[in-house]
This record gives C-alpha cells, sequence and structure tokens, in this order.
C-alpha cells in the first residue's frame, strides 16, 4: 500500500499537516528482548501533576514513535510541567499489552487486533490515536519448502507471535483456505525468533511482521500470502487512568504523533535511510517498508473504520478461546475508540528540541 496517500483530506486535517512539517529520524532495531516486561512504576514515578515521569513506548512497527523519541519532542513540550518521559521499547503487540496492563507504560502501540484482544480481556485501555494502516504481515517461507500456498501448511509447524497481528492474520488466513489452528502446529515465538525459526529450519513457515520480515525477505526467504484487509490498522493505546489524571500529558502525545506524521510523510526517502541505518538494513529493503508498507498517512482519528475491521475479527477470539464470550467482544468494540485528543489535536503546539 502506497506510504501517501492522495485521496482529499479536510481542511482542518490539511492544516493540521502543514503545520507539522519538522524534521524527524528512525531508531530501530529488528530483535529486541524484555520489553514491556518491566514492574509498574512507583506511585512517585507515575506522573503526579506537574511532575514526574510519562512512561511511553516506542517499537519497530510504529516508526512515528521512533521519530517521536529520536526528536526529543515530548521532551521539550513536558519540561515545564516538569515532566521525564521514559521510552519503554516494546517487542510487539503483546509486549505492549503487558506492559500497559501492568502500568509499566501509559502510551504504548499495538495493533487493532491485539488492543481488541486486551480490552475485551479486561485491560483498561482506550485508543487515542491511530499511526498506520499498514501491511505489515504476510506467510513467509523458505524458497524449497514446497509451500505455495495456505492450504499446503495443513500438518506443517508454522511460527507466530500470539497476541499480535500477524498471529491473527495467520488464523484468518487458514479459515478462508478452509483449515484451523488445529491442523497447523503453532510455536509461539516472539517476531525475531520466528524468523531465526524460520531460517534455521525448526518451523515450516512464519506469519512475519515487518521489519524484521523485509530483511528476511531480502535475504530469500519467499512470501506466500498476503493479504491486506487480514492486517489492523496500528493503535495507540492509552491506560484510562492516565487519561483521567494527566490530560495535558496525553494531549502533548497525540500533538507529537500528529507533528511526526506530518514530517514522515514529507520526508519518506531520508526516514528510509535512516532506518537503513539504525536497523542495519539495506536501502531498498528500508525503502519498501517506509514506502510501501507502512502507510503512515491515515485518518488518525479512531471510528467506525476501525470499529468495522474489529467487529469482523472479535469473533474469531471467542471461536479460538482467546476471549469467553462475544458480548465481551461487543463491549469492547463499543468502547475502546476515543477520538477526543485527535480531534483537539494541535502539531504546532510541539515544538523542535
Amino acid at each position: 500500500m502506497p506510504f501517501a496517500r492522495t485521496a482529499t483530506r479536510t481542511t482542518t486535517r490539511r492544516s493540521l499537516l502543514t503545520a507539522a512539517a519538522v524534521s524527524a529520524a528512525l531508531v530501530l532495531t529488528g530483535c529486541v528482548a524484555g520489553e514491556g516486561s518491566g514492574k509498574p512504576a512507583a506511585a512517585g514515578t507515575a506522573g503526579a501533576a506537574g511532575g514526574a515521569t510519562l512512561n511511553i513506548d516506542f517499537a519497530t512497527y510504529n516508526p512515528l514513535s521512533l521519530v517521536i523519541k529520536k526528536k526529543g519532542w515530548l521532551e521539550t513540550a513536558l519540561k515545564d510541567q516538569g515532566v521525564t518521559v521514559n521510552w519503554v521499547q516494546s517487542a510487539g503487540s503483546n509486549k505492549a499489552n503487558e506492559a500497559l496492563r501492568s502500568g509499566a507504560v501509559d502510551v504504548g502501540s499495538t495493533a487493532g487486533s491485539a488492543a481488541l484482544l486486551a480490552k475485551a480481556n479486561g485491560s483498561p485501555i482506550k485508543t487515542i490515536d491511530i499511526f498506520s494502516q499498514p501491511e505489515w504481515a504476510a506467510l513467509v517461507t523458505k524458497p524449497d519448502s514446497g509451500i505455495t500456498k495456505v492450504a499446503d501448511l495443513k500438518g506443517k509447524s508454522v511460527a507466530a507471535t500470539k497476541g499480535t497481528d500477524p498471529y491473527f492474520f495467520l488464523l484468518q488466513s487458514l479459515s478462508e483456505a478452509g483449515l484451523s489452528a488445529k491442523d497447523v502446529t503453532v510455536q509461539n515465538l516472539q517476531h525475531a525468533d520466528g524468523r531465526t525459526a524460520l531460517e534455521n529450519g525448526s518451523v515450516d513457515a512464519w506469519s512475519g511482521l515487518d521489519p524484521i520480515m523485509a530483511g528476511a525477505e531480502q535475504k530469500g526467504a519467499k512470501l506466500f500470502y498476503r493479504n491486506l484487509s487480514f492486517n489492523t490498522y496500528g493503535f495507540l493505546n492509552a491506560t484510562e487512568s492516565f487519561l483521567k489524571d494527566k490530560p495535558a500529558q496525553a494531549q502533548a502525545v497525540v500533538n507529537a504523533y500528529e507533528k511526526a506524521r506530518a514530517w514522515a510523510a514529507a520526508n519518506p526517502d531520508e526516514t528510509a535511510r535512516i532506518l537503513a541505518d539504525a536497523a542495519g538494513l539495506d536501502l531498498a529493503v528500508a525503502k519498501t517498508v517506509v514506502l510501501q508498507r507502512s502507510n503512515l498517512d491515515v485518518d488518525p482519528a479512531p471510528g467506525e473504520a476501525q470499529r468495522k475491521v474489529l467487529a469482523k475479527i472479535g469473533p474469531s477470539f471467542v471461536e479460538t478461546g482467546d476471549v469467553a464470550s462475544q458480548k465481551q467482544i461487543d463491549d469492547a468494540v463499543a468502547s475502546l475508540l476515543d477520538d477526543s485528543l485527535v480531534k483537539k489535536a494541535d502539531a504546532s503546539a510541539i515544538k523542535d528540541s
């Protein structure tokens, strides 16, 4: 999917983007460990009004978070409030969900499917911004595996990170092919470990996630099944307590995301180059991720488009036993999305550091 859409934006949206064209950079690694496993912040550091700490994640699958972190925009915006910004890296949506639930972060980035799963199972979160509409998941195998279509996975082993978009991509792909998770052996591995397992022959296939997947593709891995409609949006989530107790910090986060979105849209080649340098990727691979599969130029307001996606994927959680009842899904879909901060977003309020 192209990085920048030509679809018409409203006058307000265009003004927001124009005001926000500022330099940024990506910091990216393909393999991380232990993210999201920290203990909840102590009461004195969780962020009392007028001071303390904003705990926020950055993730390789959320380029805007990397832009904001690199530029130090939140540090500058919150300095006058006496707030320190603590960045915590998430290895996947599952790790971001763990960090949000434990209180290790106030704001975390996940796929839409993962946010729904967490909300349906009682995690007190709200989605406050849509950071992308990516094609970031696909089914991957080795060129000589003999696997050319989803039906070929029957009886095979597949690596996937449960609780993330690639896992739900796998479930939907199997269902479309007349199979279920019972027809394969799912190896629950973090994204980078899934790539390693595929390359060393421990599994037959991998439900991959960019940019790790793009790196594997360059080394010869084959994306044998792609389906954009099975990829859910990128959701920026915040804990309900954070939104209630620190609304000014929450607004600053969304303002910074809108500034980062505009800069990335205006500077895709530079973004790709910084990504390549930081992640050890060839420039061509980084351009594939940034220019073709990220799609950061998406309406940031959580709303009906996301509700439709969540309502479609929700029943599969009940079928697999990940959520106990459809009522939990329905309640989560109805209460997860909050567009109030995006509606008030002011990218010009975020100054350069």
